[in-house]
């Protein structure tokens, strides 16, 4: 059963008043379990009212989904968990048979260790038919059907699947072509990956969902490495509030209301009221890289942008530039003269730079005593992006740049120069995931924030951003967000011109990083196939004013 479309439908509209109304919560299994229990202990609503709530939210977008299921009886298997998640399953078997659906209905566990609320519905469900064994000597209707929901685990599996399960799921879905014309519907998420972390839990046996349908809010899972298996995703609204302020809680970035009260140009103001962003450039023949950061900074709005590089590179550049300009720097003492002479409010330095003493001599000038304690002309620390070459150079000593990091700075490291400088924190994340909620990337970019002292964008279709005191988002290249394009040389310099030209407009450094990174993949969206990096800056003209800025 391959994924048939990967879309997500938010169904519920309720904001939490402490975020942006473009923010979506993305929630842990526990953060869901405690805003259900809030609930049920206030007395608004009781264990079993949710559970109907979540097996006719299922009911209903599979009837969405493929609407010709509604126009006549059909027929589908159910396989039911030993949980709250198997409840689920029982509520959407008796509801599909209650349509005139043929429905078959399968259990993993002892019926008679149910949670209350699930036995009542497993009850409820025996009125209308039987419940078999979850084996795979057992699993094998005589017609195969239309739909098989999975409803074994959901967000609660927490262990690997023992070998009965496992093989129940390898006979019915991958070998017996019992089902191998019918959609998988998974229960909020597909059997195997853990919720928190979007990791399958220790075995390779994964049910793969055309459709995922969960409830409330989308959990942190949906985005982190688990979207290929969820197909398409859609969250049903069953009537619970928005999370308690939880700090905590991690969310689902969007630029449109960060760019409302910040990107759109000042009636009256002038270029140098907009911010002067510097990107230092390495030498002949290696400004490509600076020259893409600096496009995307001045794209973005800062009022004026200069390529610092040596004297060397000047002519090259100035024949690829035009409204950036340039400056030659000699020395670090040149260099300081001209970040304050220039009035510069953010800097970006790595691209394309270079490995070796220029460039630690280049960041200590910049960074000074590693608290930011050098003002410029105006008073204030440097708001400092470092990519690329500036990672890697310190892949031997991390210790020596995150001493010289302060509050002001945004980290933009991939993978391998995120392992470069956080080695121990990359092995975690890349460790067997044996139990669940498993270590995820957002525990990895949360810890090597804290570490760093500064906020972390970690590079991925799941961007993770994340600062020292524990705030964190995602921003998502998944779903209808999916941007393949984007695995072209040079987005990610682009990337890091977008975050300094907003850092120089005044962006606090993880709004910028959000809005930047999200900016990215509608550029990329606008475009389509055939995307190079010169082509990404371009698009944000029409972006805007999309978005109305």
């Amino acid at each position: 059963m391959g994924i048939l479309s990967e879309k997500i439908l938010m169904c519920d509209t309720d904001q939490d008043s402490r975020r942006d109304a473009e923010m979506t919560e993305l929630l842990t299994a526990a953060q869901m379990r405690a805003v259900e229990q809030a609930a049920i202990d206030s007395g608004e609503v009781t264990g079993l009212d949710l559970m109907e709530r979540a097996g006719r939210g299922v009911v209903e977008a599979i009837l969405e989904w493929r609407p010709a299921l509604a126009t006549a009886p059909h027929r589908s298997v159910v396989l039911c968990g030993p949980g709250n998640n198997g409840g689920d399953g029982f509520v959407v078997a008796r509801l599909l048979k209650q349509r005139g659906w043929e429905v078959e209905v399968y259990l993993y566990g002892d019926e008679a260790k149910l949670p209350p609320d699930a036995a009542e519905n497993c009850r409820r469900w025996r009125i209308l038919g039987q419940v078999q064994p979850l084996e795979s000597s057992t699993l094998a209707p005589e017609t195969a059907p239309q739909i098989c929901i999975d409803a074994l685990f959901g967000t609660g599996l927490s262990r690997p699947l023992d070998g009965v399960t496992a093989e129940a799921a390898e006979a019915s879905l991958h070998q017996s072509g019992l089902f191998k014309e019918a959609a998988s519907v998974a229960v909020d998420l597909p059997t195997g990956v853990c919720s928190d972390s979007g990791r399958t839990i220790e075995h390779k046996l994964r049910f793969l969902a055309d459709l995922t349908v969960s409830f409330h809010r989308p959990k942190l899972g949906h985005y982190l490495r688990a979207p290929e298996g969820c197909g398409e995703l859609r969250i049903s609204d069953i009537g619970l509030h928005a999370s308690d302020d939880d700090p905590d809680i991690v969310g689902l970035t969007n630029a449109h209301g960060l760019l409302k009260r910040g990107a759109a140009k000042q009636i009256g103001g002038n270029k140098y009221s907009h911010g002067h962003a510097f990107v230092l450039a390495g030498g002949q023949g290696k400004g490509g890289a600076s020259r893409l950061a600096a496009r995307g900074a001045l794209r973005i709005g800062a009022g004026l942008v200069t390529v610092g590089c040596p004297e060397e590179a000047v002519i090259e550049n100035a024949a690829r530039l035009d409204a950036v300009m340039l400056a030659p720097i000699k020395d670090v003492d040149g260099l300081q003269t001209e970040l304050r002479a220039r009035k510069v409010k953010a800097v970006c330095i790595g691209p394309g730079f270079g490995l070796g003493a220029r460039l630690r001599e280049t960041l200590r000038t910049i960074l000074m005593d590693g608290r930011g304690a050098h003002p410029t002309r105006h008073g204030a620390p440097l708001c400092v992006v470092l990519d690329a070459d500036a990672l890697t150079e310190y892949r031997d000593d991390p210790a020596t740049l995150f001493a010289m990091l302060y509050d002001k700075c945004v980290l933009t490291p991939h993978e391998g120069e995120f392992g470069r400088l956080f080695p121990d924190i990359l092995t975690k994340l890349k460790e067997p995931a044996i139990r669940g909620p498993a270590y995820s990337k957002v525990d990895a970019t949360r810890e090597a924030a804290r570490r760093a002292g500064c906020v972390v964008l970690f590079k991925g279709a799941d961007t993770v951003i994340a600062h020292p005191d524990g705030r964190c988002s995602i921003n998502s290249a998944h779903y209808e967000r999916s941007a393949p394009c984007l695995a072209t040389a040079g987005s990610g310099d682009v990337l890091a011109g977008f975050i300094t030209g907003l850092l120089a407009q005044g962006f606090d450094p993880v709004s910028a990083a959000d809005t930047a990174a999200w900016l990215h993949v509608e550029c990329a969206l606008k475009f389509g196939p055939g995307l190079i990096a010169e082509d990404i800056s371009e698009q944000l003209p029409e972006v805007f004013r999309d978005l109305g800025v």
